[in-house]
């Protein structure tokens, strides 16, 4: 299971399941970086 996202911006995302992870990285996408979305599956595939 994958449970972390390092952003180019610096931020690291962690969240104890995939679901949340996915949820955590989309908001942090709109908030920080308005106009960037990416899907559940782009978001696992850079995920570690």
């Amino acid at each position: 299971m994958k449970t972390r996202v390092s952003c180019p911006c610096g931020t690291v995302i962690k969240a104890e399941d995939e679901d949340t992870l996915v949820e955590q990285t989309q908001a942090h996408l709109a908030a920080e970086h308005p106009g960037m979305s990416y899907g559940r599956d782009e978001i696992l595939f850079i995920a570690t």
